[in-house]
C-alpha cells in the first residue's frame, strides 16, 4: 500500500489501494490455493458490494487481477492499476526494480514493516506448486 501511494501520490485514493491491498493475496489463505487470483477478487466484490463500494468493483478487480502482471497493464491510465502493479513488483523483487521510488524510501520501509517470513512462505508454495502443477507453476502471473 505504501509503495502504491509512493507512486501515485495524493490522489485521495488511500481507500482504494488499502481495499486492493488488503484482498489481492487473501485466497491464498482463505481457499487454500496458489491460483488465487480469483478467490481474492471474488472477496473484493463481496466487500465492497457490502459497503455500497460497487462502482469501486471493476477497478479494484482489476487491480487484483493484474498485480502479478509482467508487462505493462494497458488498463485506463488514469486507474490505480498500473500503479498497484508496479507497487507489488517493488515488493516482490525486495526493492530490485523500483519503478521511479527512492531507493532510500523502499528500504526504510522495508525496515519499517519486514516482512516477518512472508516472503519465504511464498518461495516455500512456490515450490510446492513447481511440484504438485508443473504445467502450472505460477497460475497468478500473466504477461
Amino acid at each position: 500500500m505504501n509503495l502504491c501511494v509512493a507512486i501515485v501520490g495524493d490522489r485521495g485514493a488511500l481507500e482504494k489501494i488499502a481495499t486492493a491491498a488488503v484482498f489481492h493475496d487473501l485466497g491464498i489463505w482463505t481457499d487454500r490455493t496458489f491460483d488465487y487470483l480469483a478467490p481474492s477478487i471474488a472477496l473484493a466484490r463481496e466487500h465492497l458490494a457490502a459497503h455500497a463500494r460497487e462502482d469501486w468493483i471493476a477497478e479494484i478487480s482489476t487491480m487484483i487481477a493484474e498485480h502479478h502482471k509482467i508487462t505493462t497493464s494497458i488498463a485506463n491510465p488514469n486507474s490505480l492499476v498500473e500503479p498497484f502493479r508496479q507497487a507489488n513488483w517493488i515488493d516482490v523483487t525486495g526493492g530490485l526494480r523500483k519503478f521511479g521510488v527512492p531507493r532510500a524510501f523502499v528500504a526504510r520501509l522495508f525496515a519499517t514493516w519486514p516482512d516477518a517470513g512472508f516472503h519465504w512462505r511464498l518461495v516455500q508454495l512456490t515450490l510446492h506448486r513447481f511440484r504438485t502443477h508443473p504445467l502450472t507453476p505460477l497460475p497468478m502471473v500473466k504477461l
